[in-house]
């Protein structure tokens, strides 16, 4: 195990703190620019990004950064790799709707060695290291024990390139939505993570997800007690349609959806 406790700490200290300039930002107009029609950034963004950069920058020397706002690869790192997402749910935060995370993952060479979810104005704060469970604002969670997909609240998110997309989406929509307890579009994937980690949501799946969006929550999920694979249900990589679930759901999940998969 790579990543000490003195390490989680610090990053945790320093992810807390930037929630510091999402509050500051929050009730002040957003200078919003468009990266996409619907694919949104800010000024918060940009400065969060730049703080977390400095900042983790010298917790860990050496380790390179993967984060939405600058990186010009989406390619798994091969060493030490801060993977940053400043303001997941750019569009919540536009709109003031409070589903807004930082998420902060450390690589090591082949997976996560921790992860932070932030989500500072709900004042909630996701940890989880390798190895050492995971965390709700120090008090740990688990996954939910919903044992079949009719007793399962389901998340899902929409990626911003609907461009042959729509009528996949809206398949699996049909396929989930009658199968499932409910489903909820959140609008911030490492929230929807976070959710299932503490049980809040028993299932997530969406198609479309940058590294940025899910390293972190993938920590959270797996030291929760969960399970984070493809939709074929075989190990994730970057770059693959995400499933993850409280473990228990997630065979009749992997069922349902898997023959969707590209």
């Amino acid at each position: 195990m790579f990543a000490s406790q003195d390490i989680l700490q610090g990053c945790l200290e320093i992810v807390r703190q930037s929630g510091d300039i999402v509050r500051e930002h929050w009730a002040k107009p957003s200078n919003v620019r468009h990266k996409g029609r619907i694919d949104l950034v800010t000024q918060t963004d940009l400065a969060v990004e730049a703080f977390l950069k400095e900042k983790l920058a010298n917790l860990v020397p050496g380790a390179a950064f993967m984060a939405e706002e600058s990186s010009e690869s989406e390619k798994e790192p091969d060493g030490l790799c801060w993977i940053i997402d400043p303001v997941d749910g750019t569009t919540n935060f536009v709109h003031r709707i409070p589903q807004v995370a930082t998420s902060v993952a450390l690589w090591n060479k082949d997976h996560v060695e921790l992860g932070v979810v932030n989500i500072p104005m709900m004042n909630e704060c996701f940890s989880a290291q390798r190895g050492q469970g995971a965390y709700l604002n120090g008090a740990p969670i688990s996954v939910s024990k919903a044992e079949t997909l009719g007793d399962a609240l389901v998340a899902t998110g929409f990626p911003y390139d609907f461009s042959g997309r729509l009528d996949r989406i809206l398949e699996r929509l049909s396929l989930v939505l009658p199968k499932s307890q409910g489903l909820r579009r959140i609008g911030a994937a490492a929230v929807d993570m976070a959710y299932v980690a503490c049980g809040r949501l028993d299932m997530f799946y969406e198609e479309g997800l940058k590294p940025w969006d899910f390293a972190a929550g993938l920590l959270l999920v797996e030291e929760a007690g969960g399970r984070v694979t493809n939709l074929r249900g075989e190990a994730l990589h970057f770059g693959d349609e995400l499933m993850a679930s409280n473990g228990l759901v997630h065979q009749e999940a992997v069922d349902l959806l898997g023959p969707t998969a590209v």
